[in-house]
């Protein structure tokens, strides 16, 4: 009976931007841009989770954000934002 490996073919393209990003931190210029780099990488897995489109995601909080009072600002992140982002579904009947 041959040997019949396991694919990891799911959890390979899983960790995809993770790796892609790592090599990416390389040519960042300063630990900053680095930083920075991660945070975005961050928040784009964060909206993956929640459903949204990342482009979407930053778009709205783009268009609001410059008249947003800074003690609300947690009101958009994606968790938050998401049933706006995403409107429910319409049943037939």
């Amino acid at each position: 009976m041959p040997f019949q490996g396991t694919h990891n073919s799911s959890a390979e393209r899983s960790i995809r931007a993770i790796v892609l990003g790592r090599r990416n931190y390389l040519f960042a210029g300063a630990d900053t841009g680095g930083e920075r780099a991660a945070n975005i990488y961050s928040l784009i897995g964060t909206c993956l989770l929640n459903g949204i489109e990342p482009y979407a995601y930053l778009r709205h909080v783009l268009e609001c954000i410059a008249d947003y009072p800074i003690n609300r600002v947690e009101a958009l992140l994606p968790w938050h934002v998401a049933d706006q982002l995403n409107p429910p579904l319409r049943q037939a009947a």
